[in-house]
């Protein structure tokens, strides 16, 4: 789309948290490249922007952007929190009527008093690049006051307000579309604003607002997203302006470091982190994830019944089975306890036992259980390690399934790593 194969590469990477393995690196290399050599075929080898670099970075500008890094964090911040908000609040209603009707008026609203909000905006961001700011807002209803450069900064800052909130409810609402661009429109708008202010703030500063609203897009992509690397390159990549790489990275790194630690996770990754399916550069979570409980429930214990007598079990159960763990099941297939060989070993020779000791003499409760519809391979793993137990049973719709046990756990956990890092 961005026509930046770098970029795409490096955002599956930090996006995902994927180890930069062989076997991660070359399928997503293969992905960029057929993507972006299809893109040039059909739509040639022209960049998004077009920008060029008039205002080289000088050392005194390092403050400015410092600024501007600490405006993109709280503009990611912002950015996501709406997000969710607006989210959790279409899905109060219960038919897509409501929604269509809610959301159409909401953003005709805003609309009406900011017209630049309409569409994806890279045609406002390009105006913005050439400091053509009137030609970017277009007519509005405060066109009588447009000449005042502080009207000029509140509007922008009202685009730069509402255009998450017409871009979440557009989706909330029913629509598609993506994120990226948005939030580059909005961070263009984001820079630009703060270029203006310091310019006009009568401190005798005086900035780049192209630079600005370049690197703008940068600092609010990197906190949106949490992808520092994939905001540097991707701006640099669809503008060309490889120059401006220092001021890049400053305000990308603290926009990165605040959001960081105000947001765990990004529109992304939460609802991947939520389910436990998200892969990060903890390699041991990661293998984890890619687990399955399904692949090691072992099911060849011997169920006996706890009305079942001590020489009904030896010869039913014991005597056909080559495990020393039985779990107890009633007839409704409900695990009640289970037996170990350990608790009937001083028995199970005594005959004269096998006739009035039954198995509910024996069973004892297993110190945890594991429930197929809720505990994913992390909360398997914990619960083995916090009860010290070599097997576990499996519950799935309240009835016994089956037994986990530690040995085939470990086994498959290190076979999955191996293929995992090779």
């Amino acid at each position: 789309m961005f026509k930046t194969p770098i970029a795409a590469v490096v955002l599956a990477i930090e996006l995902f948290s994927l180890d930069l393995t062989f076997a991660s690196l070359l399928p997503l290399l293969m992905a960029s490249i057929s993507s972006v050599l299809t893109s040039y075929f059909f739509l040639g080898d022209e960049t998004l922007f077009s920008f060029n670099v008039v205002d080289k970075f000088t050392i005194n500008d390092a403050a400015p952007y410092i600024l501007l890094g600490l405006g993109t964090s709280i503009g990611s911040i912002y950015f996501t929190k709406i997000y969710f908000a607006v989210y959790s609040f279409f899905d109060r209603f219960k038919t897509p009527f409501l929604k269509v009707l809610v959301g159409g008026l909401t953003i005709g609203v805003m609309l009406y008093f900011i017209p630049p909000l309409y569409g994806e905006g890279l045609s406002f961001t390009k105006d913005l690049f050439e400091g053509d700011h009137l030609q970017a807002l277009g007519a509005t209803p405060f066109d009588d006051f447009i000449d005042n450069i502080w009207v000029v900064i509140a509007l922008l800052v009202g685009f730069t307000i509402f255009k998450t909130f017409a871009m979440t409810i557009t989706f909330a609402a029913g629509g598609v579309g993506g994120v990226i661009i948005p939030t580059m429109v909005m961070g263009s708008a984001l820079g630009n604003v703060v270029a203006k202010v310091l310019n006009n703030l009568g401190l005798g500063l005086q900035v780049s607002e192209a630079n600005f609203t370049l690197v703008g897009m940068a600092g609010l992509i990197a906190g949106v997203i949490h992808a520092p690397l994939t905001a540097i390159f991707l701006i640099a990549e669809i503008t060309g302006g490889y120059e401006l790489f220092i001021p890049l990275m400053i305000t990308v790194a603290i926009s990165f470091l605040i959001t960081k630690q105000s947001m765990e996770h990004t529109i992304y990754t939460r609802e991947l982190a939520e389910r436990g399916d998200l892969l990060t550069h903890d390699r041991d979570q990661n293998v984890l994830t890619l687990m399955t409980l399904e692949s090691v429930i072992e099911k060849n214990f011997k169920p006996i019944h706890p009305e079942m007598t001590l020489g009904d079990m030896l010869h039913e159960g014991v005597s056909k089975s080559t495990r020393n763990l039985f779990p107890v099941i009633d007839d409704n297939r409900i695990l009640v306890g289970i037996v170990l060989l350990d608790d009937i070993r001083e028995f199970m020779f005594d005959t004269s036992l096998y006739e009035t000791m039954k198995v509910q003499n024996f069973m004892h409760n297993p110190p945890e259980h594991i429930i197929f519809e809720k505990d994913n391979m992390k909360a398997v793993m914990q619960k083995f390690q916090n009860t010290e137990a070599w097997n576990l049973p499996v519950i799935k719709d309240g009835k016994y399934l089956g037994f986990v046990s530690k040995s085939k756990l470990l086994t498959a956990y290190r076979r999955k790593l191996i293929n995992f890092t090779r």
